[in-house]
């Protein structure tokens, strides 16, 4: 689908010729991956769109930030108090939407009702605000806090209710200090389609957890009941259709699971003979750093280890490239990678295929002919 700025709710734009709509209202727009590749730090106007609902027009001037719960005093915050009152930090962190790959599952078996992202979810920026810890500690945590929510000013509609995004995360996850309260992305204030005035950056977690335009802050004893945490971001085994599934039995996502993704050369894309270099990316979640990526040109047969760019990192993506002679003929080029904790990605689709679509991990394929 193409892009034109009359299409786009008022006061929001993005790059018409790199960006992938996948839907207007609400707004989803990614980054293809050899466009993404380009740059470390992914320019604001490229980074990938996800929208649940409307995109709030907020007034920074009349803007406040509640904090609530079981705290020992509430607080009432404008953008001003955050910068003046909190020493401000800043975090380099990649985000993923839960669904990145999601089109690869869906041409193993249908997958219906959700955003049809290819592998262009995904990128990083340098966020700057205050840390999160700092807030809380401000407020006082009170006795039987275990978990702190989080409530967005967009509004969505579902089931005859219309309420704010919303999602939560474990009080030890938001006392860490890379957790922030951002409202700068890449040295500049925030656009309104990713989070003005202000919005959590959560390093490690699936994106849901970043929760954008954020109104309010919660400290409490359980997990968030908004329809978003409770509900809509689980995961299901493969043999469970949305029908018969037990929606208290889904696993609430969080962390990352560990991923790679051929970036160039494209899918079904015609080489001439000769030196080819394979780039990509890697990521991992939560507590590691990617240690190695590995690339095969005979469906995984055997294998050989691609040269990392940057020094592990545990909050971003890394890059990594590889050279092959490559004489005339077709070829499968599959690319996995491994972490410090050892883990690494299943072999097959079929193992991570669930109904949502969601945490596509197995090892990236695509065919190329060489003439």
């Amino acid at each position: 689908m193409s892009l034109t700025h009359e299409s786009l709710e008022a006061g929001v734009t993005i790059e018409q010729e790199e960006m992938v709509l996948h839907s207007l209202h609400p707004l989803n727009a990614g980054i293809a991956p050899e466009v993404a590749r380009e740059k470390f730090i992914t320019p604001q106007k490229r980074f990938f769109i996800r929208s649940h609902g409307s995109i709030p027009d907020v007034d920074g001037e009349t803007y406040r930030l509640s904090v609530s719960g079981r705290v020992k005093v509430p607080l009432e915050l404008s953008l001003d108090d955050l910068r003046i009152e909190f020493a401000s930090s800043s975090v380099v962190a990649t985000l993923q939407c839960a669904g990145h790959r999601r089109s690869e599952l869906a041409a193993v078996q249908p997958i219906r009702g959700e955003v049809a992202w290819d592998a262009d979810a995904i990128s990083t920026a340098e966020w700057r605000g205050v840390r999160l810890r700092e807030v809380l500690l401000a407020a006082g945590i009170g006795p039987g806090v275990k978990h702190v929510a989080f409530l967005g000013l967009d509004e969505i509609e579902k089931g005859g209710e219309r309420f704010g995004f919303g999602a939560s995360i474990p009080l030890e996850k938001a006392l860490s200090g890379e957790v922030l309260l951002a409202y700068e992305m890449n040295g500049e204030p925030l656009t309104r389609e990713h989070g003005f005035p202000l919005r959590v950056v959560v390093p490690g977690y699936i994106g849901a957890r970043s929760v954008k335009w954020l109104g309010g802050i919660r400290l409490q004893a359980s997990p968030s009941n908004n329809y978003f945490q409770r509900h809509a971001y689980k995961l299901f085994p493969p043999d469970t259709q949305a029908a018969d599934a037990n929606w208290e039995e889904g696993k609430v996502l969080s962390d990352l699971a560990i991923n790679t993704v051929i970036c160039r050369p494209r899918a079904s894309e015609v080489l001439p003979a000769g030196p080819v270099t394979i780039q990509g990316y890697a990521i991992t979640g939560e507590g590691a750093h990617i240690e190695a990526v590995e690339l095969s040109l005979n469906g995984g047969a055997t294998w050989r280890e691609a040269t990392l760019l940057e020094r592990p990192h545990p909050w971003t993506w890394c890059f990594w490239e590889a050279s092959f002679q490559l004489e005339p003929g077709c070829y499968e080029i599959v690319a996995r990678a491994w972490d410090s904790r050892g883990r690494t990605q299943p072999a097959n689709l079929r193992e991570v295929w669930n109904f949502k679509g969601y945490m596509n991990n197995a090892w990236h394929r695509l065919h190329v002919s060489v003439f």
